[in-house]
């Protein structure tokens, strides 16, 4: 039988811990700022779209207007983070590091390891100079090469204009996450008698988590949200400009909850394409999936995220298999295919002025919140098997992993789909302009990188 004293104990016991919480997430609210903006990309004129190179012109026009969005967040007196998503098939290190220098030279501080760019890997956005450069298997015409530039020169103004605007815009916020999930993503490698074909594998490995970040205002009211799927932007293939599924389900979203910025990037879907697809109606429905447990996930309690934020990158190397020799180069560039023809054309070219390079720079990206949250950042088309391990080797209730992020310089396999062979292995290296596949091994090399920036704190207690 508890005493009076005991119930009095107890009750001011009670009354501390609902103080110290509340001041807990009093203190959280008001150490963050918050800025959510978003800028229209849809080219004006005619230009080349990524992503399939069976099409022979430019594009037919617009189906759904492309947009580009900024998230950034500052906790206490802290340098900012920035988060921007891009309706593209890729973004370049190169535009990235432009729009960098930009802000940087309008008066705002952003570091390098303190901004990650999403591409959204829609494969129904305009070309830009540097990805996929082999992909229609010949050049393209004075006028074509001139609208990509043309095009590149105003994603950069614009990609630049919006972090400022983001930046500018912080208010005190909260911010928190939590994890859904969506089923529409299937693993696309399916092993047939002749090889691993591009088809659905109902059997595959996959990741169907959605990670979803919600930034309310003090006052609680929605200001943004942030998402990312694993899953390839390829349900559809017109010659128009649309964002595909994930531009459909940041639309959808942005109805429900007028005056809020919907981002969404990829996780490590370079293996999963979204099912059923090639119809408008398709993309619609992806994306309505993807908003609908959005929407139930912050309707739910969530996890609030803390600061400080400590940002690290770390360059690497990831070698290339045995380089084709000469000769072998001379006898590939009469190929009938005329994509392989171009390609060993080039590299003929290039190897006789002995520059063909050895591996691939290739930089990584880890942001700790605190002890809340963890979010890998991986450049090029990162397969599943990615996503899969760095959430076994860490804590899986804290661990968010992206692809296509900062650069998409090719596709990145595991040793597994090394091992297996097939497109993502080395057969899309030819579009990529890269000269060979990568040796064996580059799992580890990328996971000993990501894994030696980590904080003990996050990793697995289970081996």
């Amino acid at each position: 039988m508890i005493g009076k004293a005991s119930v009095s104990h107890l009750s001011m016991s009670f009354v501390n811990i609902c103080l110290m919480a509340s001041l807990l997430t009093t203190s959280a609210e008001a150490q963050w700022r918050a800025g959510a903006a978003k800028v229209n990309i849809t080219p004006a004129e005619p230009v080349r779209l990524s992503g399939y190179g069976s099409r022979s012109t430019e594009h037919e026009g617009v189906e759904m207007k492309l947009y580009a969005k900024a998230l950034a967040l500052t906790w206490e007196n802290e340098a900012p983070v920035v988060m921007l998503t891009v309706d593209n098939c890729g973004v370049p290190a190169s535009v990235r590091a432009e729009v960098l220098a930009r802000v940087n030279k309008s008066g705002l501080q952003l570091a390098d390891a303190r901004f990650s760019l999403h591409s959204s890997h829609t494969h129904c956005a305009p070309m830009l100079p540097g990805v996929l450069p082999f992909l229609f298997g010949k050049e393209l015409t004075e006028s074509e090469a001139e609208h990509v530039q043309a095009y590149a020169r105003q994603l950069s103004a614009k990609l630049t204009a919006v972090v400022i605007e983001a930046l500018n815009k912080q208010q005190p916020a909260k911010v928190e996450w939590a994890q859904g999930r969506v089923g529409f993503a299937i693993n696309r490698r399916l092993k047939t008698e002749t090889g691993f074909a591009n088809s659905p594998n109902f059997n595959g490995v996959r990741d169907h988590a959605l990670p979803v970040m919600r930034i309310s205002d003090r006052d609680g009211k929605l200001r943004a949200i942030y998402s990312s799927y694993a899953c390839h932007c390829t349900t559809l293939a017109i010659n128009k400009t649309h964002p595909d599924w994930a531009g459909c389900a940041q639309k959808e979203l942005e109805l429900r909850f007028p005056d809020v910025v919907a981002l969404t990037a990829i996780g490590c879907g370079a293996d999963q394409n979204p099912y059923p697809r090639r119809e408008l109606s398709h993309a619609v429905l992806h994306g309505v999936a993807l908003a609908k447990e959005a929407v139930r996930v912050i309707n739910e309690p969530m996890k609030p995220v803390m600061g400080p934020v400590v940002c690290t990158n770390q360059e690497i190397m990831l070698p290339y298999d045995r380089l084709p020799t000469t000769d072998e180069w001379k006898k590939r560039s009469g190929d009938p295919s005329k994509w392989v023809a171009m390609h060993a054309r080039h590299f003929l070219r290039e190897s006789e002025k002995g520059r063909v390079p050895p591996a691939l720079p290739y930089t990584v990206q880890v942001w700790a919140f605190a002890d809340t949250l963890l979010t890998i950042n991986l450049p090029g088309e990162v397969v599943v098997d990615y996503s899969l391990r760095f959430k076994k080797e860490n804590d899986v209730a804290r661990t968010w992993v992206n692809g296509y992020t900062n650069d998409v310089p090719c596709y990145i396999p595991s040793q597994r789909v090394w091992d297996e062979g097939g497109y993502e292995a080395g057969g899309a290296m030819i579009y990529y302009g890269r000269p060979t596949r990568f040796a064996s091994g580059i799992e580890d090399i990328i996971a000993s990188a990501v894994t030696s920036l980590i904080p003990a704190s996050f990793r697995s207690a289970t081996p």
